[in-house]
């Protein structure tokens, strides 16, 4: 694996589960891995369980990670080619990005959306000018588009609960629009869909209010449904998620608070399990009952992160 962006840059999925629920059993497998090795964690903004899980992942292999608060700790960056920096903007990626490189042996970053802007977020320029000019390899601790080690954590969940069970037919998976305060953005969902789509080992229903498609790109593959209780008829696992408008860009049209997730309409599913990305808004997005209740995964989807980051970066680091 020579960087870590999206679905695309894994060649097995259920192969680079395995290996996470390898690791997840003995972490400390391939401690050498990562001897004498330095990871750099940049931050655009900020996160809890990504930054953590992936230094703990990075420490397990042997390396050293060391995290950098881009928007905080250092100077502004400029990403545009050909700009004339007579604005807040102070380090030009071309001459920052290389300089890191020499610095570290796999560079990961964490970017965000701008919501404002539909065509230059999901250009993904940021994360693709570190690619260019890096010279190491670039995982993505989410972009504004996608957010991959999310989204193999979630996989890594679902075949971890799934495992046991003795099955006539594919799973169903449903991922369904929540209710938010303010507007969020597209990536987590577009991912999920994207890789689950990619795997191909389950009926894959997507439920959202009228206007909140998600971009072809990712949800193709995928039966759409508007009627949150049609989609959630025997589903084995329901994956909660808001999202903001994609068409009509980073817009709320929606905050109906039928739309979260209770244990009353948990009866009409296969006693599904429910999963959550965190940080999730209490009794906004999802009820007490379902996040404290038998049904959620949630606090065992925050540990996966954990294999998921340590299986990529010991893939990373084996084809260096």
């Amino acid at each position: 694996m020579k960087q870590f962006i999206s679905v695309n840059d894994v060649t097995n999925i259920n192969a680079l589960v395995e290996k996470a629920l390898m690791y997840k059993a003995n972490p400390f497998a391939d401690k050498h891995l990562g001897a004498n090795k330095r990871i750099g964690l940049l931050f655009l903004n900020p996160s809890l369980r990504t930054r953590l899980s992936t230094q703990v992942a990075a420490g397990n292999l042997g390396m050293e990670a060391i995290v950098f608060n881009v928007d905080k700790e250092g100077w502004a960056l400029e990403f545009e080619e050909g700009a004339i920096m007579s604005g807040t903007t102070v380090e030009h990626i071309k001459d920052a990005a290389p300089i890191l490189g020499k610095y570290f042996d796999v560079l990961a970053i964490r970017t965000f959306p701008s919501l404002a802007n539909k065509e230059d977020d999901y250009s993904e320029l940021y994360i693709n000018q570190f690619i260019k000019y890096a010279g190491v390899p670039v995982v993505s601790l989410e972009s504004a588009t996608l957010h991959p080690l999310q989204s193999l954590t979630d996989v890594i969940t679902i075949q971890e609960n799934s495992k046991s069970q003795i099955r006539n037919s594919k799973l169903k998976i449903v991922l369904t629009w929540a209710p938010h305060v303010k507007p969020l953005p597209q990536c987590v969902a577009n991912s999920f869909a994207q890789w689950i789509n990619a795997w191909g080992e389950a009926d894959f229903v997507i439920a959202h209010p009228q206007d909140y498609e998600l971009s072809e790109a990712f949800t193709k593959g995928a039966i759409i449904i508007h009627n949150q209780d049609e989609a959630l008829k025997n589903a084995d696992y329901v994956y909660v998620k808001n999202w903001s408008t994609f068409n009509d860009y980073g817009k709320i049209y929606e905050n109906d608070p039928k739309w979260m997730l209770t244990n009353e309409k948990l009866h009409i599913t296969n006693n599904a399990k429910v999963m959550h990305c965190l940080p999730v808004r209490r009794n906004v997005e999802l009820s007490d009952e379902i996040l404290d209740g038998p049904n959620s995964l949630v606090t065992q989807q925050a540990g996966n992160r954990v294999w998921a980051a340590q299986a990529v970066l010991s893939e990373i680091l084996k084809s260096k």
